[in-house]
């Protein structure tokens, strides 16, 4: 028996989701509304239908999350903040939230709103914990790549931090790092951050040497029969992806769940039939990530439904008359599975509540307003007694003008009755409204309604410097050389894997303090702690990283700090969460936006803005081994010094004929570049007197078979772009033969 309390929580992508989910025993339910939510595809609520969710869910003592979790443009603040103002007068039990920008809002304007640290946000190391803490998470959802003992060391650090945190159990899995996919954005224009994921992962390829066409594609998680070990690791909150799914698959799903759980609550025993789980959407199972057994397994050469196919295997149905037999049945069941949701459910109401006011007025007597709301009735009256009118008497205009506001989301204003109400009377407009406020307090429970909050306009600091500065991305020894060459500011990239106690990296830049190091997006476990103590000990005056957990510990050490692109920054409000709760003095700003999303940016006071504009495009980053399915590998799983050994590369080419560079660097995940380089000479020309610095990153990674440049000859002709020569961009241009700024140009 466990004493642990157990969140199960659920998918609602509509409101019949949602329903299914309630009765089939969810603890929370998470959903989306049409905008600022990462399920673009779901069919996502109006905010009429959120509040009568939340309204529903809290009578099943069910708690509702609203997802939040894109990034924000700076135009889209004023909506945001419009939203906000709303949610906070709800009932949401909280938001879940990927953009920085919105960190800052919520705890500067609407503190009593709770904050979930979306999984979009990549969290999978204890100083990622510690910087959501800081900046106002309650609650986090860990990367789902990690394994158990990964889990229950971030959630010990989590619990100290008064942070709860939950895991993905069931559904989906994506191949990439959540957070840092950026691969339906470079193939389709359709950003993962922004909730349109085209899922590229799922594409067909051409069939690589190891015979797969769908090499990209993972099974979906399930941790099914891993409830011990979640429960040992305390984790908060078991969470079931699927807000695309319809209320069929998610009452199969959560009704199952709850079943699991309940008998492991109360016996300590594990119900051994996961066959219903199999009858609904599913592209077969895995629990790899969970176990850390990163092995071929993990992927299935068919992105669709793998219900019947398993029915098939199950029943050993091999002829076509057995096979369509078995179908038949599969059909029959999902049918009747629908059948008994949609009959469960219809009864169930997100009806807004009736509400109905009746007014009185009487010469040389309060003002009575008589509220009803279901069966519950109450009065309200003036502090002033009515007089007659000289002029501007009260009359049903103007009743009419400021209680019509209670037609909301939440209530079904009947018409007003004034047949006791006497004309030619008057009372000071105030009156009208000290009245209105009081019955707002006493419908909203005697809880005082908030006030909406009005921005104040960001001032936009000038920069300190005047023309912008060039700076270079290296990370090879044998590259040290270009600092004799160039003025520029020299970062040098560290891997995401260390050999432990590692001292390479700490002697280079104690010998070359002209470098400066650059952090990458993932570090987990020991290679985290590795980095940390690279800033321990050699305690450099300046850093850039691209991983919040490092960020933390800069901070912690008096380091300066810059914030590197694939932090996904895209508003002046996140600026602000990094800069004061963190102390950051610069950040990348994403190359996801095109140019009417960058010049609004406000920048904070000695604060400086930086962008990249050349670089190989990143599409993914992953945990697990692209060459498995590619050009195969004798390996049965991924081993420990893969991370530390392993240097292939390859070219994946999918059937509409684009090409990408799959490659692995020593000390790195396996990762997936566009077959093109970004180069952006357009930013240069629009916003140096924005931007203080231009980055160029002349590592060779992510160039797969393209013939490595003259990194000299580049940098002279990069500053020469900055200096203003003419035919610096032409000379880039013939270097550069494979190139494209179309993300610039077509922004989020």
């Amino acid at each position: 028996m466990t004493q642990q309390k157990i969140e199960l929580l659920a998918p609602g992508g509509d409101v019949d989701a949602i329903k299914a989910a309630i009765l089939a025993g969810a603890n929370a339910v998470y959903c989306g509304l049409d905008t600022f939510n990462a399920r673009n595809r779901a069919a996502n609520l109006s905010f009429d239908e959120l509040v009568g969710v939340i309204g529903l869910a809290h009578q099943y003592e069910c708690e509702v999350f609203l997802t939040l979790n894109i990034v924000i443009l700076e135009h889209e603040i004023a909506g945001i903040v419009k939203l906000l103002n709303q949610l906070v007068n709800t009932d949401v039990d909280g938001i879940i939230v990927q953009d920085l920008g919105v960190f800052n809002l919520v705890k500067k304007h609407f503190p009593s709103l709770k904050i979930h640290a979306s999984t979009q946000l990549t969290t999978h190391n204890e100083g990622q914990i510690l910087f959501l803490s800081k900046i106002g998470a309650t609650r986090a959802n860990l990367s789902r790549e990690l394994n158990l003992g990964e889990i229950k060391s971030l959630t010990t650090v989590a619990h100290e931090n008064a942070v709860l945190t939950e895991v993905f159990v069931h559904g989906a899995l994506c191949i990439a790092f959540s957070g840092q996919c950026y691969s339906s954005s470079v193939s389709v224009g359709n950003s993962g951050n922004r909730g349109r994921c085209s899922q590229a992962c799922r594409d067909e390829y051409e069939v690589t040497a190891a015979g797969n066409k769908f090499p990209l594609n993972l099974k979906d998680n399930s941790a099914y029969f891993d409830l011990p070990e979640l429960v040992d690791a305390g984790v908060d909150s078991l969470k079931i992806e699927g807000r695309i799914k319809g209320a069929q698959y998610v009452h199969t799903v959560v009704d199952t769940w709850r079943q699991q759980i309940d008998a492991f609550v109360k016996s300590g025993k594990l119900l051994d039939d996961d066959s219903s789980l199999y009858k609904v959407f599913n592209r077969d199972f895995t629990n790899s990530f969970l176990k850390g057994n990163l092995t071929k397994d993990m992927f299935i050469d068919n992105p669709r439904d793998n219900s019947f196919q398993h029915a098939n295997d199950q029943n050993n149905a091999i002829s076509v008359v057995q096979i369509q037999e078995v179908q038949q049945t599969l059909s029959t069941e999902k049918n009747e599975i629908g059948s008994l949701v949609a009959e469960k459910i219809k009864h169930l109401t997100i009806a807004k509540t009736a509400l109905s006011m009746a007014f009185s007025a009487k010469l040389n007597k309060p003002l009575v307003v008589t509220v009803k709301r279901d069966d519950k009735m109450f009065l309200v009256e003036s502090e002033m007694q009515l007089i007659a009118a000289d002029q501007s008497p009260v009359d049903q205009v103007a009743i009419e003008k400021r209680f019509k506001s209670f037609k909301n989301s939440e209530y079904n204003l009947q018409d007003f009755d004034f047949d006791d109400f006497d004309s030619g009377l008057s009372l000071p407009f105030k009156e009208l409204t000290k009245i209105k406020n009081k019955v707002a307090f006493l419908l909203n429970d005697s809880i005082a309604i908030i006030p909406p909050v009005t921005l104040p306009a960001l001032k936009k600091h000038p920069k300190k410097e005047g023309k912008p500065t060039l700076s270079i991305l290296i990370s090879n020894e044998k590259d040290l050389h270009l600092c004799d060459v160039t003025d520029a500011d020299i970062y040098f990239k560290l891997p995401e894997s260390f050999k432990k106690n590692c001292t390479k990296f700490i002697k280079l830049f104690l010998q070359n303090p002209r470098l400066i190091p650059w952090f990458p997006a993932v570090l987990i476990g020991k290679d985290y702690l590795e980095a940390v103590k690279i800033l321990e000990q050699v305690k450099p005056q300046r850093i850039v990283t691209n991983n919040t957990g490092v960020a933390y510990q800069a901070n912690a050490l008096n380091i300066e700090w810059i914030a590197g692109p694939f932090l996904n920054t895209t508003n002046s409000y996140a600026l602000l969460t990094l800069q004061e709760d963190l102390n950051c003095s610069g950040a990348f700003i994403s190359n996801e936006i095109n140019r009417n999303q960058i010049k609004n940016i406000a920048r904070p006071e000695n604060f400086k803005l930086l962008y990249s504009i050349y670089h190989p495009i990143l599409m993914m980053t992953s945990r697990q081994c692209f060459f498995q399915q590619t050009v195969g590998c004798n390996k049965p799983a991924i081993e420990d010094g893969c991370m530390l050994k392993c240097e292939k590369a390859t070219t994946i080419t999918n059937v509409k004929g684009f090409s990408f560079a799959v490659d692995k660097q020593k000390g790195g995940y396996p990762s997936i570049y566009n077959d093109e380089q970004f180069l952006n000479f357009d930013v240069v020309s629009d916003f140096s007197d924005l931007f203080d610095e231009f980055f160029i990153d002349l590592t060779d990674i992510g160039a797969g078979s393209k013939a490595q440049q003259d990194k000299v000859a580049l940098i002279g002709h990069f500053e020469n772009l900055l200096a203003g020569v003419e035919e610096a961009q032409d000379q880039l241009d013939q270097r550069v033969t494979v190139s494209t700024n179309a993300q610039y140009r077509q922004g989020l």
